[in-house]
């Protein structure tokens, strides 16, 4: 299992390219079942998500070429509509194949979802959106299974509470449904709104794309279209947030400043520098150790749950006292106790709100990555300590984040990974 040693204590220096988003990669390449010609992707990230994407289109019967970059996938004459538990298990966005596999064929079993262990992430919002459509819907044996033999009708769904997911997963049902549905309480991420614009690609019509209120008209089929993945705004604000807690200073491109809004006003708070160009955002702290910053976090356009872990850990280094409240999952402080070893100084008060007491340097020390974007907040931590630290587990990070080791390498960091073949740094 490889681990991620890292030597900190330095700041975050000079320039990256930023990758694709996943959390748009994942929805549009599950949308290419809807339509009858080839679908092409572009800027998708190499992650072992998406090949665990990419794996289960395969498996459905898609041909596909490619894993990352450009992602081609043809799914004109698939048979199967079954997505077993060995692949779906390791990954939440999975389910996202339902919505698709119900419209086009009116069948679909799916076993439900793993994912990170962040918290209950039900999918009964989903399942509520499909049955509105007229699907006829049963859990058996750990499968969601899922009928409609004369298609599905449009309708009027509201969400009890937003749900990226469930909106993802509606709006591709949606767009082969007969007549009008309007989705309500829609989720309103930036990620949804790429997902519309590849769905309108391949000719689906849809209004609403980014608010809270999604009005979609159904069409008889989908042709196939060239898509650009947006960049992904979570890697830009990790590595935004570490070059602060490092006291930095860092410049990335390929970035969309518009969908970091909060993250990037949190930033200033904590007295970074920043500046915002059509595609970049640079980042300068000058030097200075960062301010401490209380955040909530909320749905977009809100401080986004995703950033929660790395900002705490640049708390944790901040001058004076901060408040981390988490509303959107139940068990997103499991880095606490990680970044603890570090010499981090975090009370929890129940499981929403973090006390971060900042301390002028955490100390290098082994830690264990929980989840995907907790991993990104040891490295943080990390980043800003002094001496070496092992993160064990990194197979969590290498989920969302591409190239790990050459991204930070460009900015200056001591990074190495360790693997059965290389075990330990060589002696100095």
């Amino acid at each position: 299992m490889d681990k991620l040693s890292i030597i900190g204590g330095a700041p975050l220096s000079g320039e990256l390219t930023v990758s694709g988003a996943k959390n748009s990669a994942l929805p549009i390449l599950a949308s290419a079942l809807l339509a009858a010609q080839p679908v092409r992707i572009r800027n998708v990230p190499r992650l072992k998500d998406v090949a665990t994407m990419v794996r289960l289109l395969r498996t459905l019967g898609a041909e596909t070429q490619g894993e990352g970059g450009v992602v081609q996938v043809s799914c004109a004459d698939m048979r199967r509509f079954r997505a077993p538990y060995e692949l779906v298990k390791t990954m939440r966005a999975s389910f996202l194949l339902m919505g698709p596999l119900l419209a086009r064929w009116g069948r679909a079993e799916v076993s439900l979802p793993g994912g990170c262990a962040i918290g209950s992430r039900p999918v009964d919002q989903h399942l509520k959106g499909f049955a509105a459509l007229g699907a006829e819907i049963a859990i058996d044996g750990g499968y969601v299974k899922a009928r409609a033999p004369n298609g599905l009708v449009g309708g009027r769904v509201t969400f009890d509470m937003a749900t990226v997911g469930g909106t993802e997963n509606l709006l591709m049902a949606a767009v082969l449904a007969k007549g009008r549905t309007v989705i309500e309480n829609a989720a309103r991420e930036p990620e949804i709104a790429d997902l519309a614009q590849c769905l309108i690609a391949m000719g689906a019509r849809i209004a609403g794309h980014g608010t809270s209120i999604i009005e979609v008209e159904g069409v008889p089929a989908l042709d196939g279209c060239d898509h650009r993945i947006m960049a992904d705004r979570v890697e830009t604000g990790t590595y935004l947030i570490a070059a602060a807690a490092s006291r930095g200073d860092v410049r990335v491109r390929g970035a969309q400043p518009s969908t970091l809004e909060a993250v990037l006003q949190s930033l200033v708070t904590a007295g970074a520098d920043v500046e915002t160009g059509a595609d970049w955002i640079a980042l300068d702290m000058r030097g200075r150790r960062p301010l401490a910053v209380d955040l909530e976090t909320a749905p977009y356009p809100g401080f986004p749950t995703d950033m929660q872990a790395q900002f705490l850990a640049m708390n944790a280094v901040a001058e004076g006292e901060s408040r981390v409240t988490e509303t959107i999952f139940e068990s997103r402080f499991m880095h606490v106790n990680e970044l603890a070893r570090l010499g981090a100084q975090i009370a929890l008060e129940g499981n929403r709100t973090a006390v971060v007491r900042g301390v002028a340097a955490l100390r290098g020390a082994p830690v264990m990555a929980t989840d995907l974007r907790a991993s990104f907040g040891l490295v943080v931590g990390a980043l800003a300590a002094r001496g070496e630290t092992v993160i064990d587990r990194i197979y969590h990070m290498d989920r969302g984040y591409e190239r790990i080791e050459e991204k930070l390498g460009a900015l200056g960091a001591d990074v190495m990974r360790l693997t059965a073949a290389r075990p330990a740094r060589p002696p100095a």
